[in-house]
């Protein structure tokens, strides 16, 4: 009876818990809500005034010094970028040059871009998941954690709301599962997707997108390692785009984040992503910042395996401490050994985080880098702060309210309680808060994409 009792008590406490941290996030979310409507009105009646062109070269002065140039035109990508000049680049502290490395990068950014934002309305349709990637809080062992997937009607709706709301394209991601329910279900819901949308289009009479010359909402996937023969299924379908993080291009990094066994293999990641890029799909990849162990050396190999590999998209975010992972107890002991504070590795990764977006875009200029929402869980304006400083692409959370806290991949994830409408708005004063335009009802798909496969073409 004890036993019971105590048990009870617990799970109480326990419950109790959970909904105070609910309560204290939503408190916090409304008042970062309020401080980004008022930024935003600030820069609507105080915009900052453009740089000349003289300025911008005077404010890179010290990044042409560092690459033996006289100067640096405005919106002029380095390709030659070294794995010594890089780690140099990621470690500095001489304000001027760190200064010099995000106006050039903005500079990039706008001159291959035209300062536009681009949208991916996220819809996170299932948190049940086979791996068990050691950083992640919805892995398969996670097992206090309520499981779901959300019917085809939910997502299609949600889809067709985010299309009447001009969002170019939505990204439906979920944990990773290989059967043929799975992907039966997937492809179904991606073709009505796209041919619901494109009745829409029709019936409004809105332009097809351009060069792609296509209509409806644009499908992005992140659903994991699948076969070649899914990945061809889930294309034919209609989907064009798809996000396979990488994590880390050092596979003995990445095996130290994951457990030893064949379902969590780098090799088999890579050869996805291979797969990916040889069937046609536009790619995104990327790594997470402020793992255990991680070097600066492991940063810049990043960088450059980027550009190697080609890829279209990056997607670069801090690493989040998660609770009852073996990475997370990997980075409390990490953190506590080099004596740092949780408050002080946020400033850290955050700062370092954004450098890699903007040496990002230095290096491969006309690529879709984004503006993860783990940086705004470690600093309120997180995301502005990434938009000026290289990316382009946001995600609004499209999940409905009462399934997103069954989604949290990592602690503090932020817009939990807020609706797809709210969030929505957000986002939108937040683009303005940094000086960028959102760019809406466009595909977003990546500059890179097209340009590398005209000259693939031109050349065959």
């Amino acid at each position: 009876k004890k036993k019971k009792k105590w048990l009870f008590c617990c799970v109480a406490f326990e419950k109790m818990l959970n909904q105070s941290r609910m309560l204290f996030q939503k408190l916090i979310s409304r008042r970062l809500n309020h401080d980004v409507a008022k930024a935003a009105a600030e820069a609507i009646k105080n915009p900052s005034p453009k740089l000349s062109i003289e300025a911008i070269k005077k404010r890179t002065q010290s990044l042409a010094s560092f690459v033996g140039k006289n100067e640096l035109a405005p919106g002029e990508m380095i390709e030659t970028l070294g794995q010594s000049e890089l780690e140099k680049l990621i470690d500095t502290e001489d304000k001027e040059l760190v200064e010099a490395i995000y106006m050039q990068a903005d500079s990039v950014s706008n001159k291959y871009l035209h300062g536009k934002i681009h949208f991916r309305g996220l819809i996170e349709f299932s948190n049940i998941c086979r791996k068990n990637c050691g950083y992640c809080g919805i892995r398969k062992k996670m097992t206090d954690i309520k499981r779901y997937t959300m019917s085809k009607d939910e997502i299609v709706q949600i889809a067709k709301w985010a299309h009447e709301n001009k969002y170019g394209s939505i990204m439906l991601q979920s944990g990773e599962l290989l059967n043929e329910q799975r992907l039966n279900f997937l492809c179904d819901v991606i073709r009505t997707i796209r041919s619901e949308t494109i009745d829409m289009d029709h019936a409004l009479g809105r332009a097809p997108q351009p060069i792609s010359g296509r209509q409806g909402l644009g499908v992005a996937l992140s659903v994991g390692e699948l076969p070649i023969t899914h990945y061809r299924a889930l294309m034919n379908a209609g989907a064009h785009r798809y996000l396979l993080r990488i994590e880390s291009s050092n596979p003995e990094l990445y095996a130290r984040l994951h457990p030893n066994d064949e379902l969590h293999s780098w090799q088999t990641r890579y050869r996805c992503i291979k797969t990916l890029q040889h069937l046609g799909f536009q790619l995104g990849t990327g790594v997470m910042i402020g793992l255990p162990t991680q070097t600066t050396a492991d940063q810049a190999r990043d960088l450059l395996w980027f550009k190697k590999e080609n890829v279209d998209m990056i997607g670069m975010g801090p690493y989040v401490y998660e609770e009852n992972t073996p990475v997370g107890k990997m980075w409390l002991e990490e953190i506590q050994n080099q004596g740092i504070t949780k408050d002080q590795y946020k400033i850290n990764v955050f700062e370092r985080t954004t450098r890699m977006i903007a040496l990002a875009r230095i290096l491969m200029g006309d690529i879709n880098i984004a503006a993860t929402t783990a940086l705004q869980a470690i600093r309120p304006d997180g995301r502005e702060v990434a938009l000026r400083r290289g990316a382009n692409i946001l995600m609004p959370i499209l999940t409905p309210t009462e399934t997103r806290e069954h989604y949290q991949l990592y602690e503090g994830k932020p817009c939990l309680d807020e609706t797809a409408t709210q969030c929505r708005s957000c986002l939108k004063l937040r683009v303005t808060t940094a000086g960028k335009e959102i760019a809406w009802g466009e595909w977003g798909d990546p500059v890179h994409f097209w340009n590398t496969h005209s000259s693939s073409s031109s050349s065959q």
